[in-house]
């Protein structure tokens, strides 16, 4: 879990990138 970010960096971004996710998922539904 050692990205460029540096330490939760990267972690936030792939929580903000899951939502976004989940919004979308939930529009086409």
């Amino acid at each position: 879990m050692s990205g460029g970010y540096g330490g939760g960096g990267g972690f936030a971004l792939i929580v903000v990138l899951f939502i976004l996710l989940v919004i979308i998922g939930a529009s086409w539904l």
